[in-house]
């Protein structure tokens, strides 16, 4: 049940990072949209808690 809903917090943050990335940050470069991507869909909720404070201006 835990693994379950450590999931989906994980899911909904990639998804979160996805959406922020491509409809709202509008000043970042494609290759920099493709690298935020990819750190949120590798390191999860760590990925999406550094783009928070690093890459979302």
């Amino acid at each position: 049940m835990l693994e379950a809903i450590w999931g989906l917090l994980v899911l909904l943050s990639v998804i979160w990072v996805i959406y922020d990335v491509v409809t709202q940050n509008k000043r970042l470069s494609d290759v920099m949209k493709v690298v935020w991507i990819l750190v949120a869909l590798v390191f999860g909720i760590l990925g999406a808690a550094v783009y928070y404070f690093v890459g979302r201006k």
